[in-house]
């Protein structure tokens, strides 16, 4: 194990190939003989979570669940427990997010930004144009608040293109978060080109996945240690009371820039 990455100052564990790290987070994790969907309830129609002092209510569409191609409708496992992580990294002092820049990536219903609004970050969530309408109800209902230490704003984003000004302005965000993100192999080249878009040497990305399919995972491990440098941040480290062996946490920065031999 090792002390910390990018902003982070807890322990994490190198990441030292693609298939070894599947081979352990399903070999010994044996995430398929745990329950599914533990920590959420995707049927009904709003989700509700205690997180930095307050009672989240954070509205579904449990309906567009059956609609091929959605996405984000529902709050997942990954979500709680990356929103829960980011709680108590803050709170045990390993993460400093007030007055960081973040940007979420597949926000989704919303959850991880605004508890990262919450802790004080200013954060731009992000997902495709037809998630935006319930995204933006969820950021009034939970964040539109003089008292919320940070802030919150939504943007349409779709990996892969081109990313608006306001995301890749200098200085980039200290921090890209995303859960449930690697889901499709067909994904996770545009995934990438996002998260080399908005990285920069200072940015650290935390990526809360579920562990559906070994060979989605492996196949953006593998792609993603061209231009990272990958540790997974153990259960030891996250919340005490929202954990999963279905959810594995990634800690990403960028390879140190190689100095030019002209």
């Amino acid at each position: 194990m090792g002390s910390g990455m990018g902003a982070y100052g807890g322990a994490v564990r190198p990441v030292e190939s693609a298939a070894g790290e599947t081979m352990l987070l399903w070999g010994l994790g044996q995430p398929t003989a745990h329950r599914n969907n533990a920590l959420v309830r995707q049927a009904a129609h709003s989700f509700e979570l205690d997180a930095c002092g307050r009672r989240l209510s954070l509205l579904q569409s449990p309906s567009s669940m059956s609609t091929p191609g959605v996405t984000g409708a529902v709050v997942w496992d990954s979500g709680v427990v990356l929103a829960k992580f980011l709680e108590h990294a803050v709170d045990s002092q390993q993460l400093l997010l007030r007055d960081a820049r973040a940007v979420d990536l597949g926000s989704g219903c919303g959850l991880v930004g605004c508890v990262a609004a919450l802790l004080g970050a200013h954060v731009v969530l992000t997902d495709l144009p037809d998630r935006l309408k319930l995204l933006r109800k969820n950021v009034s209902l939970n964040v539109d608040d003089p008292h919320v230490p940070g802030s919150a704003r939504v943007t349409e984003l779709v990996w892969g293109d081109d990313p608006h000004h306001e995301l890749v302005r200098e200085p980039l965000p200290d921090f890209v978060l995303g859960s449930d993100v690697i889901y499709n192999e067909e994904a996770v080249d545009d995934l990438l080109v996002t998260l080399n878009q908005l990285s920069g040497q200072h940015t650290t990305i935390l990526l809360a996945g579920e562990l559906r399919n070994d060979a989605v995972l492996e196949c953006f491990l593998e792609a993603a240690m061209e231009d990272f440098l990958i540790a997974c941040i153990e259960q030891d480290q996250w919340h005490p009371e929202f954990r999963s062996n279905r959810v594995a946490l990634f800690i990403l920065v960028k390879k140190p820039e190689r100095a030019s031999t002209d």
